[in-house]
């Protein structure tokens, strides 16, 4: 399964500063994971109009596997990122699969900085080796505007059900903060993930050079109240 960034006026931001999730500076990227977008820059500091934060506790992996995934052999536990991942998850990007070839433009210097995991709802997938430094997938919610501004799984544990695990925290998430309903530019190669996890085609995002060079396929995820 392929995990890049996602997200629509971040690719735009690219151009100018854009950071890790393409808010506040720095470069666009993931597809939200899983979402795809720019040259990199280093992030700006946020503006602190966000609500404060609530706790979060972990929450542990009971997603059901289906047939198109390998068992995870791990337990894996979903936490709120913290400053201290920032170079973790630029690894992440900048390393990912889904931006080789004509898509490596778009990460390069790409920088997720801890501003920026500050300002927005980042959360992180981790196994049971968390303290070895590794991190299987993350994503990021942006409230205002309702978007999934990035989703990445790492190459190597693709396909264990770990991005839908990524994506029903994210839907969770989202109903807890009050949204129905909210936005996802896709890179091009996580349009098929999306399609699987439950989002709608809603239309395309067409390419802005020099940030993005290509369409992208715009999604949105309906959120059922509970």
């Amino acid at each position: 399964m392929t995990t890049p960034f996602s997200g629509s006026s971040a690719a735009v931001r690219a151009s100018q500063l854009l950071s890790a999730g393409g808010r506040c500076g720095g470069s666009e990227l993931v597809d939200r994971g899983l979402v795809r977008r720019f040259p990199g820059a280093v992030q700006e500091s946020c503006p602190s109009s966000r609500p404060p934060a609530r706790r979060h506790a972990p929450v542990r992996n009971t997603l059901p596997m289906s047939s198109r995934t390998s068992p995870i052999s791990q337990p894996i536990t979903i936490r709120r990122a913290v400053a201290r991942d920032a170079k973790r998850l630029t690894r992440l990007v900048r390393g990912s699969g889904a931006y080789e070839g004509k898509y490596a433009a778009a990460v390069a210097g790409y920088r997720v900085g801890p501003d920026y995991i500050e300002a927005h709802r980042a959360f992180v997938a981790v196994g049971a080796d968390e303290q070895a430094g590794r991190v299987l997938g993350f994503y990021s919610l942006v409230l205002a505007p309702p978007e999934l501004d990035l989703l990445l799984v790492a190459d190597e544990v693709q396909g264990r059900g770990i991005g839908r695990l990524l994506v029903a925290h994210m839907q969770s998430e989202a109903r807890a903060a009050g949204l129905d309903r909210l936005k996802v530019v896709s890179h091009p190669p996580a349009e098929d993930f999306y399609h699987r996890v439950g989002a709608v085609r809603t239309g395309t995002a067409l390419a802005n050079p020099p940030a993005v060079q290509w369409d992208r396929p715009e999604f949105e995820f309906r959120i059922p109240s509970e």
